[in-house]
């Protein structure tokens, strides 16, 4: 199968010989190049689907996806991205769609999604929670199941990332979310925030009180949001400045500890497994409950077009003829808006120009 490389005009061009791939592979054989003094983080980052995990992976890494080809680490959790400066490597970790153990029994998923996500929590020491804030449906409060996560794993640290500040036109709106998401509290400090809590000028509002590690039976399911977060980091994912400020304090919370790759490796994932990783994430946004998780995918084409653009053809297989309606959507309109939003992720990603075609069968 053939691979992007980087070319060094940050334009992606397809590489013929297999030189590339293998050095990647043996780079990931190869021991890591440890400094003397080793130093490393490995940092879960959870969120929504459309949180915009790929993008800020990308930007803390600089900007580059990496192919690397065979997977030498089958035991360990995919990592999204690894930067490495100095003495120091951080492994970004994804954490496949968080998903509920009724849902699983109820659609007879696989339960590799199920432990997949708490896999890489056991490995975690730092947890990055993302937040869309310019989501109006989903930004006044953390999803069940991360806050789920931050419960079980209460003992692993973590930080808000709230993502897209910049698409908030009152930044009024921005404390009063601050304050939903953390419940007030922030490093075992109360916010200091008088304007965040207009919006109850007449009820008492919740005082929320921190708690030590052995009151945690509070109902998790009431809760709307964390108050045990160290920092919060307010920004937009597309602002290099903003991007340095968080990756400067991920590299300075590592730990001594040995390195896990070779400083040039910078994701264990293919283009490829990225490209029906981000479609993945796309049907589990658009549509509901169990239908995803009978999507079968099939890349059938992936080639450089005339003008050096990507292009990508996928197949959507699905078991029923109701999913397939489901899935194009009213006169074609969900499965033409799935491949745009796609398009725009792979495009931020591979930084190059992207045409992806998406068809729906059913599965014979």
């Amino acid at each position: 199968m053939e691979h992007l490389t980087r070319n060094p005009d940050s334009t992606m061009s397809h590489s013929s010989s297999h030189q590339h791939t293998d050095e990647q592979d043996l780079l990931l054989v190869h021991r890591p190049d440890m400094p003397e003094n080793p130093r490393v983080l490995r940092a879960v980052v959870l969120g929504a689907p459309n949180a915009g995990k790929s993008t800020l992976s990308n930007q803390l890494l600089g900007r580059k996806v990496f192919p690397v080809s065979k997977k030498v680490h089958t035991t360990r959790c995919q990592a999204l991205g690894v930067i490495t400066e100095k003495e120091v490597q951080v492994i970004l970790l994804d954490t496949p769609g968080v998903i509920s153990p009724v849902k699983k029994k109820r659609h007879h998923l696989e339960s590799s999604l199920l432990e997949d996500p708490w896999k890489s929590m056991e490995s975690a020491d730092l947890v990055v929670v993302l937040v869309d804030v310019s989501d109006k449906w989903t930004r006044n409060k953390l999803s069940p199941q991360v806050l789920q996560c931050l419960t079980q794993f209460s003992q692993v640290p973590s930080i808000l990332v709230m993502n897209k500040v910049d698409c908030l036109k009152q930044k009024s709106v921005l404390l009063e979310l601050t304050a939903a998401l953390t419940e007030g509290v922030v490093n075992g400090k109360k916010l200091k925030m008088r304007q965040a809590f207009r919006s109850c000028p007449n009820t008492p509002c919740p005082s929320p009180v921190a708690k030590g590690p052995d009151t945690q039976s509070v109902e998790s399911h009431q809760r709307i949001g964390w108050p045990h977060f160290q920092e919060i980091f307010m920004l937009s994912a597309l602002s290099q400045e903003d991007v340095k400020i968080l990756k400067q304090y991920l590299l300075a919370q590592a730990r001594p500890g040995a390195w896990e790759f070779h400083s040039e490796v910078l994701t264990t994932q293919t283009p490829e497994e990225i490209c029906t990783n981000i479609i993945r994430e796309k049907l589990l946004e658009h549509l509901p409950q169990e239908v995803p998780y009978s999507v079968q995918q099939k890349t059938v084409v992936w080639e450089e077009g005339p003008s050096g653009e990507l292009v990508i053809q996928q197949k959507l297989l699905v078991p029923k003829e109701s999913h397939v309606k489901m899935l194009i959507g009213k006169k074609g309109h969900l499965i033409s808006q799935i491949a745009q939003e796609v398009g725009r992720d792979l495009m931020d990603i591979f930084l190059c120009d992207v045409q992806i075609r998406l068809s729906v069968n059913l599965l014979k």
